[in-house]
């Protein structure tokens, strides 16, 4: 039977043109939505499929015979007449009604009395329907829709198609249930072309409740999940910084396997800025450029007469210079053990990121790398060759203090086990250093291992041999640099005194080197047994290690600091070979570490209850070895490091790590952590954490649900020490306090944020605020983006995967990551 052949496809229609435009990146939560649709499903349609790509459910309905049922069947042999109950069905369309004509010879339509239609994608409602099929022309009258594959729902007094082509008239769309509309878009006609992939509204507004909140006269935008050219949502705020802020995206799609967005930005106090964005993809990689440029700071020219701006600083921007940043991240596939991937950003000036970015973390680094190179990996071995280049990104701070450049850099790592008791390795790496300030040089380093793993089912014992050599290739004003160093150390000339001639030459030294044998000795042995706890049964671990490592002195102070520091001391740390990040420094060691895990796991499901941790290095002879300014470490006993997290139930976690120095008595790291997650995915964290002589600071942030539609949500992190080098005060790093306002369909967020802006301590105030409307998109700045930075476990699903990077990818934004092509 013809009559639903064509008319069966036509609501799809509806689905597409006005859901299209939302931006469901984040998948919304309708938790406080009723239960009962605003169209309920029909019970004598047959089970709808779930949701799937629309073309392929329109190719195999194609496929598929129509059956129509009726309770009778009159009219003559051209025109037919059901009555009563009609119900005309195709795999997972429905169509009823109370009665049907067709017309054979005109090939015409006409359905009235309770219009019911249902497939996997929308259900709907109309009070008649006609067509002619020859001409493909359709009319719906006063339809009633509700979508099923997204939520949505709304109306349209008329729906006109003429093959790909259709008019919707007087039509609305909300995700709110009709009983209480929130919010809901209207739009005195809507024209869609299903070919193209395109509709046009004309004289739409968004409502508030009652209020028209937002009238746009001509709106063009995507029915389908292709992307297409067009404005984005904009940003806005305001900070007492930047004033009024308005950001105004626009999308352009320029291909399918690459993009752009214009990002015009309008600050009242600096002016106007354009920003760009291009993306690319391809089979085997992708990338990503980005940019901002401004002709001039308004800002700028308005206070270089302030002691922030003032011209004696060379780092501060020129009042009559642009002002932008360019980066490009990307990666390209050779093969399956070889890629190049390059990080590259450059800044117009060092106070760039203070002034235009938002994120706290970024001014705790004083430059910004350029990267780039070639990677390779296998099973038993990397290597890679590379280069990076730094930029200082700090005004407070010079070219001295930035690290060398390594220009290039090429390494090769290599461990692979020969038999069951042999495994040998090495690491090899060959670098060229460049540093306006300080000079160039290259360095060698080669350090071949062979260890003998023996173990059981309890224990183990890993014997390792080393021998590590360096050699250097100074030019002559790093060789004198170097010189005048040692020279002032061993003779204790001041720095306001000269080095004569002789006392330089005595250490002048272009082509130093160093060459030592490390051996050490790794052993562990795991305890357990099975116990219970309140009904739970657990598997309690017990796992000792001793770890020994012995390296004879030699003399270092000839060698250069290219990118030596040493690392923090942690329980990690009691298990190296050496205490230091490169290998411009190799610790002399005769040193023994005792150490003791336990485990408390829960065995119906793996829940690691209590994990705890303690160890200590014992010092046979004095470490002779150091770095400029660095104290030698004395024979005896180093601080006992000790961490431990522990929770009590599935909600709570409690963590500390603690370092206590025996021989000085005082106590060297102190460490507290807590959170607990409250139901309704509300989170809160306490932290508090002390280092001797370098920070104290006290970390407070929480999620509270007051009630299912209310939340509040605050951080506070403030810093307690007082740094006498910088007469830097103590005081709050940043505040956050903020409600939320959450209902089935919208949702409403306010923040009040106030935050270091830079190394001075120099606060910035700023208000943002978010209206999202679900199922159609936002407005305002991006909040989530604030608060799951702030506050961890925001977004609950933070707190199981590995943490993003806190450094901001762009200079003048917080994202974690650079958004994916979709």
């Amino acid at each position: 039977m013809r009559p639903a052949l064509r008319l069966l496809p036509l609501p799809l229609s509806i689905a597409l043109c006005l859901p299209a435009l939302a931006d469901d990146e984040k998948p919304e939560s309708w938790a406080l939505c009723p239960i009962q649709d605003a169209v309920p499903a029909f019970g004598e349609a047959p089970q709808a499929p779930a949701p799937g790509n629309a073309q392929a459910t329109r190719e195999q309905r194609a496929e598929q015979p129509t059956s129509i049922e009726g309770d009778s069947l009159g009219g003559t042999e051209t025109n037919l007449e059901y009555q009563g109950n009609v119900a005309l069905s195709r795999g997972d369309q429905f169509l009823g009604a109370d009665n049907l004509k067709y017309d054979q010879e005109k090939d015409t339509y006409v359905a009235d009395g309770h219009i019911r239609y249902q497939d996997a994608g929308i259900r709907l409602m109309a009070d008649s329907a006609r067509g002619d099929q020859g001409a493909d022309t359709h009319q719906i009258d006063n339809v009633r829709y509700q979508l099923v594959s997204r939520r949505g729902n709304g109306g349209a007094d008329r729906i006109d198609m003429k093959g790909p082509e259709g008019s919707l008239l007087h039509s609305t769309y909300s995700t709110c249930d009709p009983e209480d509309r929130r919010w809901e878009l209207r739009s005195r006609r809507i024209d869609i072309n299903t070919d193209d992939g395109w509709g046009v509204a004309r004289g739409a507004t968004i409502r508030l409740g009652k209020v028209p909140v937002l009238y746009v006269p001509y709106l063009k935008f995507p029915i389908d999940d292709q992307r297409h050219t067009g404005l984005l949502y904009p940003a806005v705020g305001l900070s007492g910084r930047n004033g009024f802020d308005w950001k105004q995206p626009i999308y352009l799609n320029l291909a399918p396997n690459y993009d752009a967005t214009l990002e015009p930005r309008y600050m009242s106090e600096r002016g106007f800025q354009m920003g760009a964005e291009f993306r690319y993809l391809y089979e085997k990689g992708r990338g990503e450029i980005q940019g901002t440029w401004m002709n001039k700071d308004d800002l700028v020219r308005d206070r270089m007469g302030e002691v922030d701006y003032d011209d004696e600083n060379p780092n501060n921007p020129d009042p009559n210079d642009g002002r932008g940043f360019f980066s490009f991240q990307g990666n390209h596939r050779f093969s399956r053990n070889w890629q190049a991937r390059a990080n590259l950003i450059w800044l117009s000036d060092a106070r760039y990121q203070e002034d235009f970015g938002n994120s706290l973390y970024g001014q705790a680094y004083s430059s910004v790398t350029s990267t780039a190179g070639v990677y390779g990996a296998g099973e038993f071995w990397s290597a890679g060759l590379m280069a990076d280049h730094w930029q200082l990104s700090d005004y407070l701070s010079t070219e001295a203090s930035l690290p060398y450049n390594r220009l290039p850099r090429a390494y090769f790592n290599w461990n692979q086990p020969l038999s069951r008791w042999i495994t040998v390795g090495g690491h090899a790496e060959a670098v060229r250093f460049q540093h306006n300030e300080w000079g160039d040089g290259s360095r060698l380093d080669i350090k071949p291992t062979i260890s003998f793993p023996l173990q059981g089912a309890a224990w183990y014992v890993t014997p390792t041999l080393a021998y590590r050599h360096t050699e250097y290739r100074l030019d002559a004003e790093l060789a004198q640099t170097t010189a005048i160093s040692r020279a002032r150390a061993a003779y204790g000339i001041p720095a306001n005194q000269p080095v004569s001639a002789a006392q330089i030459a005595e250490f002048y030294d272009r082509s130093p080197s160093r060459s030592l044998p490390i051996g050490s000795l790794d052993a562990g042995v795991y305890f357990d047994r099975e116990t219970e706890i309140k009904g739970d049964r657990f598997l309690q671990t017990l796992e000792p290690r001793l770890f020994y490592l012995k390296a004879p002195y030699r003399e270092q102070d000839g060698l250069p600091i290219f990118d030596t520091r040493p690392f923090n001391f942690s329980y990690g740390q009691l298990f190296r070979d050496n205490r230091y990040t490169g290998p411009d420094r190799q610790t002399d060691a005769n040193q023994l570490t005792l150490a003791l895990s336990t485990r408390l796991l829960r065995q119906k499901d793996g829940f690691e209850r209590l994990s705890a941790s303690i160890g200590q290095i014992r010092y046979f002879d004095d470490s002779r070895v150091v770095l400029p300014g660095e104290a030698q470490l004395e024979k005896g006993k180093s601080a006992w490091v000790v961490d431990a997290n522990y929770a009590p139930t599935d909600r709570w976690t409690i963590g500390a790590s603690y370092q206590w120095d025996p021989k000085f008595r005082r106590e060297d790291l102190a460490s507290v952590r807590a959170r607990y997650l409250l139901p309704d995915d509300g989170v809160v964290n306490i932290t508090y954490r002390r280092r001797r002589d370098l920070l104290e600071q006290a970390d407070f942030s929480f999620l509270y649900p007051v009630t299912p539609a209310w939340s509040v949500v605050g951080r506070y992190y403030h810093s307690f020490y007082r740094d006498a080098a910088t007469d830097q005060e103590p005081g709050l790093l940043e505040g956050v306090a903020g409600v939320q306002w959450d209902s089935c369909c919208l949702a409403v967020r306010a923040l009040v944020r106030r935050y270091v802006r830079n190394r001075e301590g120099d606060m910035n105030t700023g208000f943002q605020v978010e209206f999202v409307l679900k199922g159609l998109g936002s407005a305002g700045q991006d909040t989530e983006r604030t608060l799951r930075r702030a506050i961890l476990g925001y977004y609950r699903d933070d707190l199981y995967l590995v943490p993003p990077s806190n450094i901001a990818q762009r200079p003048d934004d917080t994202s974690y990551d650079p958004d994916p092509i979709p």
